[in-house]
């Protein structure tokens, strides 16, 4: 398979190798993302797989709550920064929103089908057709999730709609307090980006994987592969907690904590306790304007090919 500039560019983003080590990648792999990521993972070259990719499109997260009980989250996308900023465009996300928190619809496909709340002889998808056609560019309501608890979820926007933010509790006490600390948590989701509540969420399979590649560096470092095989059991179990603690938001160090150790979980314990209840975290939701989406930059794909044909 011919490996193009585009694969080598979208690689490099993915995993932040260097770009002659992500050419090799996708030849020795004949071209599959995947194995490409693979390849550079077990030989070290990527420490940590950006899925995601790099922000590149356009367009504002924005969220709202109702009564602390129900809550919405949308992304929607433009072409351009100067149309993300625009009212009329921010005002459209927000009926958006108000359409995400009555909606019975659990994907996009319904959601787009369904009857908008402006205007219910049009469906949400006629909507977004006439706002692109009075706005004169792309639009495109990328996705949504809605949560309904019987405890407390709250919202956080950083950046002007760059991070959006859901967390949802349990708690017998929905106080002033109660809700502070769940915005902080939220606040920390947004910038420390947690895949997951706790490891109790973590797919045994990721962390079978995991200790794939990490036994697969090691193997691959003259020095260390010679170690004893507990040893090197040791090293890969004290990679993976690590791991684990930048991963799980309740492991995680809370970034407002005062001693610079206090965890996540030891944290709303202790605003629990003072409140009389337990706050357990259940879900946290994080959207990020463009994630996973690219615009063109003719400029460095020329630099990638210039390199590539070196």
């Amino acid at each position: 398979m011919a490996i193009t500039a585009s694969m080598v560019k979208e690689l490099r983003e993915m995993t932040g190798a260097g770009m002659m080590d992500c050419k090799k990648a996708l030849n020795e792999s004949n071209g599959d993302m995947d194995a490409a990521i693979e390849y550079l993972r077990k030989n070290g070259e990527a420490k940590a797989v950006k899925k995601a990719g790099r922000i590149a499109a356009e367009g504002i997260v924005m969220a709202d709550v109702k009564e602390d009980k129900t809550a919405a989250i949308v992304e929607v996308n433009s072409e351009t920064d100067f149309v993300a900023k625009n009212a009329d465009f921010q005002a459209f996300v927000k009926a958006v929103v108000n359409q995400a928190l009555t909606t019975k619809a659990t994907d996009m496909e319904g959601f787009m089908a369904e009857a908008w709340n402006e205007d219910a002889s049009k469906t949400v998808n006629d909507a977004l057709t006439e706002k692109i056609s009075v706005i004169g560019e792309k639009l495109s309501i990328r996705r949504f999730e809605k949560v309904v608890t019987d405890g407390c979820v709250v919202s956080y926007i950083h950046g002007g709609g760059r991070i959006g933010v859901l967390v949802e509790a349990d708690t017998a006490v929905v106080n002033d307090a109660v809700k502070e600390a769940l915005k902080n948590v939220a606040m920390q989701v947004a910038a420390l980006n947690a895949k997951y509540v706790s490891q109790a969420d973590v797919d045994a399979d990721y962390i079978a994987h995991e200790k794939e590649i990490l036994l697969a560096q090691i193997m691959n470092d003259p020095k260390e592969s010679q170690k004893p095989e507990k040893v090197i059991q040791g090293m890969i179990s004290g990679r993976i907690n690590k791991e684990m603690k930048e991963i799980c938001l309740l492991d995680q160090v809370y970034v407002k904590a005062e001693d610079g150790k206090q965890s996540v979980a030891k944290y709303l314990d202790e605003v629990g306790k003072a409140n009389g209840t337990t706050i357990t975290l259940k879900k946290f939701v994080r959207f990020e304007t463009g994630e996973g989406l690219e615009k063109k930059n003719e400029d460095f794909a020329a630099e990638v090919a210039a390199q590539m044909n070196a």
